[in-house]
């Protein structure tokens, strides 16, 4: 197993493939390399970049150092792209959106940014439900009450509770409930729901903010509001998608910008 061992001594698991300009991708919430959209979408860009998938701190054969602070998430994200060459692209979706502005606010590193829907959903809303499932979250994984914990953020991203319930009764859940704790990350990494204007007023990297056009008009919104915030950045709707973007249509998009 491939790895990197970040400031603190956490052991960061990646694979790379391809041959090309070093690309890292990182996931979003409840995903990692075994679980997520990252593999399927790096086969689809290694002919054109050397890409770089990982598991973040906390998730599938990547170790976890407590206390879990956002710093450290870019302290592995940084070490990821020294052991790429000291540079690379960064692609991220959702909340590993607000790990990837964080480390190029952070330094030299990135040198291009491609971003998918960021949540900052306190840019369309008023902050309250934001801040009841933080409690709420807190509270059950504080009572080790995993499984509830992972119900809780599928049915706040919006999934029905009756397809939840049927999930939960899957032999599957339990590979849910192991990374349950890293839910608190994310929600630690997104902070208030607000677009983190002032560090991304920092970034001069070329930029690029993706949402899908089919999916939640809160999600849009968002997209635009965090690509308007980045000096250099271009907003673009991909017709037909969702937050589930499909990787044979994000491919050629990521493509075109980081080529170019």
């Amino acid at each position: 197993m491939p790895a990197v061992t970040s400031a603190d001594g956490t052991t960061i698991a990646y694979e790379r493939t391809g041959s090309g300009p070093a690309l890292v991708l990182v996931d979003g919430a409840m995903c990692y390399r075994a679980a997520g959209p990252m593999r399927p979408l790096a086969a689809l860009l290694h002919d054109s970049f050397t890409v770089y998938t990982y598991d973040r701190r906390g998730r599938g054969e990547s170790s976890d150092t407590p206390p879990y602070a956002v710093a450290r998430e870019v302290e592995d994200l940084q070490a990821l792209i020294v052991q790429a060459g000291g540079e690379a692209y960064v692609y991220a979706i959702s909340s590993g959106a607000a790990i990837a502005l964080a480390t190029a606010a952070a330094g030299p590193g990135v040198t291009k940014l491609a971003l998918y829907e960021p949540p900052f959903m306190a840019e369309v809303e008023d902050g309250s439900r934001i801040k009841q499932y933080t409690q709420r979250l807190s509270e059950l994984l504080a009572a080790g009450r995993k499984g509830d914990a992972v119900a809780l953020f599928m049915t706040n991203v919006g999934i029905p509770a009756e397809a939840v319930a049927g999930m939960r009764a899957q032999p599957g859940w339990g590979t849910f409930e192991v990374i349950a704790p890293t839910l608190a990350y994310d929600d630690q990494v997104l902070g208030d729901g607000s677009v983190p204007r002032d560090l991304a007023s920092t970034i001069a990297v070329p930029a690029l903010v993706l949402a899908g056009g089919a999916g939640p008009q809160s999600l849009q919104q968002a997209a635009k509001a965090t690509a308007d915030a980045l000096p250099t950045a271009e907003h673009r709707t991909l017709d037909g998608q969702t937050h589930d973007v499909a990787p044979d249509a994000l491919a050629p998009v990521l493509v075109e910008f980081f080529g170019t």
